[in-house]
């Protein structure tokens, strides 16, 4: 089933929002129904951590994650760091890491399987996630995050 959603009337709920199999979350300063929406669908299998990264409510374009893991860019604060590994699962490894280019989500793309990264990506970004990586374009665009989403579902 399909929900509509808006972060305070911006469709593109993606950019304040990041979810995967073990955890979601989501930007603050949203309305009560964009969290309800996230929790009443979610909040029984996982866990819906509301979140900031360098201040900014952008949580989707700025972090990139998997079961195993979350990358965060070096702008996130110490306390916003502690924040995410005191509310994510004990098996997410949070990682700060230093990137040259701080939009993660727009740069990687990956589920817990694979992913594809933006050909200028450091290696270590690559480790934690923990999965096959391809430095790869996607149409001859490098943000492949901006440009495809992985799920683990085969069809």
């Amino acid at each position: 089933m399909a929900t509509r959603c808006a972060f305070e009337n911006c469709h593109e709920i993606g950019v304040f929002s990041a979810l995967t199999n073990s955890y979601c979350l989501t930007g603050i300063g949203g309305s009560e129904n964009f969290y309800s929406i996230f929790e009443s669908e979610l909040s029984q299998h996982i866990p819906v951590v509301h979140a900031t990264i360098a201040g900014c409510r952008f949580v989707g374009r700025t972090t990139v994650g998997n079961r195993r893991g979350i990358l965060v860019p070096n702008t996130t604060s110490d306390i916003e760091l502690q924040h995410l590994r005191n509310t994510l699962p004990d098996n997410v490894v949070v990682q700060r890491i230093e990137e040259r280019l701080s939009a993660l989500g727009n740069i990687v793309a990956c589920n817990d399987h694979v992913a594809l990264v933006h050909p200028d990506v450091d290696r270590e970004t690559e480790d934690v996630i923990g999965v096959e990586v391809f430095r790869q374009t996607v149409g001859g665009q490098a943000l492949v995050g901006s440009h495809c989403k992985f799920t683990n579902q085969v069809s």
